[in-house]
């Protein structure tokens, strides 16, 4: 387990008491380039359009009277903003609101705005949503699931070389449940289903749920997973359309969902799963 020079300073596994007050300087910010080039992403110039999605299942503020509210809080965060936000800084952040003081909620809704569009580099969005609301109900990806293709795996470290296509065009969607990669800190795993949606030359399955399979022991950020595998789903299969969503499961009130496609292309809205 190597700890990446950008993480030298983030709380991301040490001790931290949780704050007591609203302070934005919890947010850790960490650069996005230094994960995009070995992919070949250089600069501003990115091959793809996407978000990363948050949604938040453990905030609360007080309102002017002292009271208790609660609320479900979904970010998004462009990809091509310069800097995502490490999770644990964000956690402790979103902690600091606990015994803090709001006039009303938009002005929740307009501080975290705030607040992570600085240290995005970029304009976040914010919806706060009540904690029953309908789009929060789980749903299910769409398309067909590889996880019950019979196949042997003996390596598990993604390899664009599994990669392969047949000829022909189609236009379909596939995902599995068998994603896991691993904390770029702690090593801890991180759980998640992901979702290719594309036209253009028959992806071979097997060799697709391998090459997925293969993240398993593979340390990065969820954003840079994905990344990772829209760029070798260029290179190798050259699609004329893509996404891949990546829905991983919520670790310490939160989950992260992000997205990336070639220009055009958007996510099924809104989608939850069930393990989330």
């Amino acid at each position: 387990m190597n700890r990446p020079e950008t993480l030298a300073d983030a709380p991301l596994g040490r001790e931290s008491s949780y704050p007591e007050h609203y302070d934005p300087a919890l947010l850790y910010p960490i650069a996005r380039a230094a994960n995009r080039e070995p992919l070949g992403i250089i600069g501003d110039r990115l091959p793809f359009v996407g978000e990363d999605e948050w949604h938040a299942y453990e905030l609360s503020w007080l309102n002017a009277r002292g009271k208790p509210l609660v609320a479900v809080a979904r970010f998004r965060l462009p990809a091509d903003t310069p800097r995502l936000i490490e999770s644990k800084s964000w956690k402790l952040y979103l902690n600091s609101f606990n015994q803090s003081r709001f006039a009303d909620r938009d002005t929740v809704r307009d501080t975290l705005a705030t607040d992570l569009s600085v240290a995005a580099g970029g304009a976040v969005s914010v919806e706060l949503l009540a904690v029953d609301d309908p789009l929060l109900m789980p749903r299910r990806l769409p398309g067909e699931c590889l996880d019950d293709l019979d196949i042997a795996i003996s390596d598990y470290s993604p390899r664009p070389q599994l990669l392969s296509a047949g000829q022909g065009v189609v236009e379909e969607s596939l995902h599995s449940h068998l994603l896991k990669s691993n904390c770029p800190v702690t090593g801890q795993p991180d759980w998640g289903s992901v979702l290719i949606r594309y036209r253009g030359p028959k992806i071979d399955r097997e060799g697709l749920l391998k090459y997925l399979v293969a993240y398993r022991q593979h340390q990065d950020f969820h954003e840079h997973c994905v990344e990772h595998i829209f760029t070798d789903l260029m290179a190798r299969i050259r699609p004329e359309k893509l996404l891949v969503l990546a829905r991983y499961v919520r670790r310490g009130g939160l989950d992260i969902s992000p997205w990336r496609g070639t220009p055009g292309e958007r996510p099924p809205e809104p989608l939850r799963l069930a393990r989330q």
